[in-house]
């Protein structure tokens, strides 16, 4: 993990109304640069001839180290974007809201001569992951694992992912001030 992109991340990751917020990030160019290469560094030598993301903070992530690692970017979209073609869709286990996602992948993106990274800002039941590895071995392609800003997996479900890089553990985090925590009496 490169010390730079974990600053980083630790700097314009903020806390609002008691979630975590990493938009900030995308507004500063330097900043996104720094956790981009952050991301891509760890697969430089693997091959990887793609990188998928879900939408959307997947795909700006993604599309960003895909052009770091001179590659492709496939979308993963969720229910309700348009999306022509031919698609592989798959349901995702519950996320950390219990909710469950379609997740659609374009079936003629991917290929068996692929090698695919998946990248996005935050894993915490790995569910979308899980679901997104299936669809790429389905085309044929391999998996090659996931680069993330926050990692917040459990540990029984990474050996399930393969190799997950992440910038910074979610225990790394400052904790959320008591004023943010939604349903606080201090809270606006």
């Amino acid at each position: 993990m490169t010390t730079a992109a974990r600053d980083l991340t630790l700097e314009y990751v903020r806390w609002i109304d008691g979630h975590v917020d990493v938009w900030g990030v995308f507004r500063d160019a330097q900043a996104l640069a720094g956790i981009v290469a952050g991301l891509a560094e760890p697969f430089r030598d693997a091959q990887v001839t793609a990188v998928c993301g879900v939408e959307s903070r997947g795909f700006l992530l993604g599309g960003a180290v895909a052009v770091a690692l001179g590659v492709g970017f496939v979308p993963v979209r969720k229910d309700g974007g348009l999306f022509p073609g031919e698609k592989l869709v798959r349901e995702t286990g519950p996320d950390y809201r219990n909710l469950r996602h379609r997740l659609h992948l374009q079936r003629s993106a991917l290929g068996p001569t692929d090698r695919v990274l998946m990248v996005d800002d935050w894993i915490e039941t790995g569910s979308q992951a899980v679901t997104v590895k299936d669809i790429v071995e389905e085309c044929g392609a391999t998996w090659v694992g996931c680069s993330v800003m926050v990692d917040e997996l459990d540990p029984a479900t990474q050996p399930t992912l393969g190799p997950v890089h992440s910038l910074l553990d979610a225990a790394d985090l400052p904790p959320c001030p008591p004023e943010q925590i939604t349903g606080s009496p201090a809270a606006p």
